[in-house]
């Protein structure tokens, strides 16, 4: 179902919120692990996104 996936990708995304916290606390924020992390979660909310919007859509229908 398209909910339970929007759910998972919220949770990941929050995890990989505060996994990136973390990283760029500890390594900096110019660091190569902070860059890579927030590619991760920037592609990760793209993509929730998306499948929102999607959503939206099939709604008005």
């Amino acid at each position: 179902m398209i909910f339970i996936e929007l759910d998972e990708i919220e949770y990941r995304i929050n995890q990989l919120r505060k996994e990136l916290f973390q990283i760029a606390d500890i390594t900096g924020l110019n660091s190569r692990e902070t860059i890579y992390c927030s590619q991760k979660l920037d592609q990760l909310i793209t993509i929730y996104q998306k499948s929102s919007y999607k959503n939206r859509n099939m709604l008005m229908f």
